[in-house]
């Protein structure tokens, strides 16, 4: 089983985190933001990844040093969990539709941490809606998933499309998760070998 167990302790934020990649989808999430446990729960249960999860942060402030530690103490559980990479099949992508809205996400277990998000179908430099979703804004998400491949070394690429900022960033969590999943996965081809030319990731 492939686990990592992470504490994070700051002046903004007090987090403890484990993680095993081969879960189920299981999750315990508190972080305070409602919004935000519900979607890494969705990340979770469609990256068949099994989350305990509890953040104590500076909420009074804002919701932004919460978001982007989780990810950052997250990213660093997958990037410790994945270990040297042997066998993993390394890049998967996955659309994932919600009502009118539709996400993709492609993953890179690449070790070169990289974020490409398209908002909209609009580009990479399209404005993200300044909007919130109950009480989180819907910009933190970049922040979140920058931090994750930040941490976890990998490369992703995001675009989503949609109306209802909701289904707009739930799609995107699964799409994340399913091709974060299939990424990992261990291919009994190639179970000794780094899938890198290079010969390390």
């Amino acid at each position: 089983m492939r686990k990592a167990e992470v504490r994070r302790v700051t002046r903004e934020t007090r987090i403890e985190l484990s993680l095993s990649l081969d879960g189920s989808g299981q999750t315990r999430i508190t972080t305070g933001v409602g919004f935000f446990d519900h979607m890494l729960d969705a990340l979770c249960r469609f990256g068949m990844l099994d989350l305990d999860a509890r953040c104590d942060g500076d909420l009074n402030v804002d919701a932004h040093h919460t978001v982007e530690d989780v990810g950052l103490c997250l990213g660093q559980a997958i990037g410790e969990a994945l270990g040297e990479k042997r066998g993993v099949r390394r890049a998967a992508h996955a659309f994932i539709p919600m009502d009118e809205a539709l996400a993709f996400a492609a993953v890179d277990l690449s070790g070169r941490p990289f974020l490409q998000w398209d908002w909209g179908g609009g580009g990479p430099d399209a404005p993200p809606p300044d909007i919130n979703v109950g009480a989180m804004p819907a910009r933190l998400f970049e922040e979140f998933f920058r931090a994750v491949c930040q941490k976890a070394g990998l490369t992703c690429h995001i675009r989503v499309t949609g109306r209802n900022a909701h289904h707009m960033l739930e799609a995107v969590c699964k799409a994340f998760g399913r091709s974060l999943d299939d990424a990992k996965r261990v291919d009994e081809r190639q179970a000794d070998i780094i899938p890198s030319t290079k010969g390390v990731l």
